[in-house]
Order: C-alpha cells, then structure tokens, then sequence
C-alpha cells in the first residue's frame, strides 16, 4: 500500500539515537555512507550492517520500517542488479544462452550492489525517523553556513530540502486518499495493458498536482503572515550543543568505519 511508504517520516522518541545531535547525525550518516562505498567485500558491508542494526536498536524504531523505507526503491534495486548480472562478463561462467552470459562475479556484483543500496536507504531513512524537520534544517544550515562567504544562500537551501523532504509522506497520503476515492467511484486502476494503467492514472495525477499546488500555496502564505524572510536576524528556541553522547557516537562510528578499512586491506572478500 502507499500508506506504508515512510521516507520523509519523523517518529519523536527519547532514545538515544534521537537525543543527538542533528549535525551529528548528519555527520554520521555521511561516515555510514562512506562505510557501505569503501566496503570491497561482504564482510566489509557486513560492518556497516551491524553498525546500522545497532543504531535501530538505539533508535527505538522497529526494524520493520527498514522493510518498508525500501518498498519504494525496489524497481531501482532491479534494474542495478539485472544491469550488473548480465554486463559483468569476469569469472566462471554459469548460465550461457546466446549472447546472455551470466558469471560468477556478476551473480556476486548484483547481490553486493542490491545489499549496498538496500542498507544505504536504510541508513539515510533513520536519520529522517529520529530526527524532526526543524532539526535537520537547522543542521544542514550549520553545516552550509560557511559557505555564506561566497555568498552561498545556506539557510534556503536547506529550507527548500527540508519542506521537500516533509512533503513527501503528504503527498504520499494524499496520493492514498485519492485513489481510494477514485476506487470508489469504479474506477479500474489494476487491470488492463500497460497503456491502459497509464491512462487511468490520469484522475490521480490531475488532483494530486492541484492539492499539491494548492498546500504549497498555502505554506507561502502561511510563512508571509509569519514575517518570514530568510536567515538574517533569524533566531532559534533551541540551541544546537554538542555533548558526550555526541562524541560517543562519533567514537563508535569511526571504529566501525576503521573495522571497514582494516578489513579492506587484510580481508577484501
């Protein structure tokens, strides 16, 4: 169901992983990223995984999540995989067909890329389930704002990812409510030719491209009768510190991300 896609989502909590810091977070989630990329084998990535399922047990949020922060992504993980099973030619070869070669190393290239991608939307979608929209604006904003001496403008940047990130479960949502409504009315969106799904998704669109329109309408407005006008002379209610449980966590993930490159240089299976 689309209901059950939660990109963009925040779940409050007291746990730990929520009680860091959002520059933090930010910050480990870039060193988790560069985990899953240097990683030159399964027991390499099988590191960053551990890491990953610990921070989840840190978090408070249930593992079933993970399954459906993927959902959106599977075709994506198909097309990877099918790419990297019949283009990588090294290795013994284990099914030929005409010119359709299928390897050793492509068979293990397709599961290491599917596993990769699969942890990697993983991991991005925890820092979004433990981390509120006000947070990680002010984080990404923090961490642009030396850029403001090239006149970098920072602070809408960030604002313009976070309002699109937050809009994400909305339109999901809606999306939701309006094929139930259409269902109602007896539209058939399941059945048919290729074509013919196509074009019945046309009364989904069209609504969904107005209240889109119409919800973004109204937050302009919104922050217009709020006075709102950039960063300048902007204040905070909540100021950003970084403490022990900070550097904690920054300790901890770079012995994961070490583990990652010993493993890599003695182990590189």
């Amino acid at each position: 169901m689309i209901k059950d896609i939660t990109i963009g989502q925040y779940f409050p909590g007291s746990s730990l992983v929520h009680r860091l810091d959002p520059r933090m977070k930010l910050g480990l989630t870039v060193m988790y990223i560069v985990m899953l990329f240097i990683a030159k084998g399964f027991l390499g990535l099988g590191v960053g995984i551990v890491f990953l399922t610990a921070a989840f047990l840190s978090s408070g949020i249930q593992l079933s999540l993970m399954t459906k922060s993927v959902k959106p992504i599977v075709p994506v993980i198909l097309f990877t995989g099918v790419l990297n099973l019949f283009f990588v030619s090294t290795g013994e070869v284990l099914v030929s067909w005409g010119f359709i070669r299928i390897t050793e190393d492509g068979l293990r290239t397709m599961i290491f890329m599917a596993v990769r991608i699969i942890f990697l939307i993983c991991g991005t979608s925890l820092l979004t389930y433990t981390t509120s929209p006000i947070a990680l604006t002010d984080a990404i904003e923090r961490v642009l704002s030396p850029l403001r001496i090239i006149r970098f403008p920072a602070h809408e940047i960030a604002m313009i990812m976070t309002i699109a990130l937050r809009f994400i479960p909305i339109l999901i949502e809606e999306t939701d409510k309006i094929t139930s409504a259409q269902k109602a009315r007896g539209a058939d969106l399941e059945s048919g030719s290729v074509l013919q799904r196509a074009k019945a998704l046309v009364p989904i669109l069209i609504p969904l491209f107005v209240s889109a329109f119409r919800r973004a309408e109204d937050l302009a407005l919104a922050m217009e009768c709020r006075c709102y006008h950039g960063g300048d002379g902007r204040t905070r209610m909540k100021q950003l510190k970084v403490g022990f449980i900070d550097w904690l966590a920054l300790a901890v993930t770079s012995l994961f991300l070490a583990g990652v490159i010993l493993l890599n240089i003695f182990l590189p299976l």
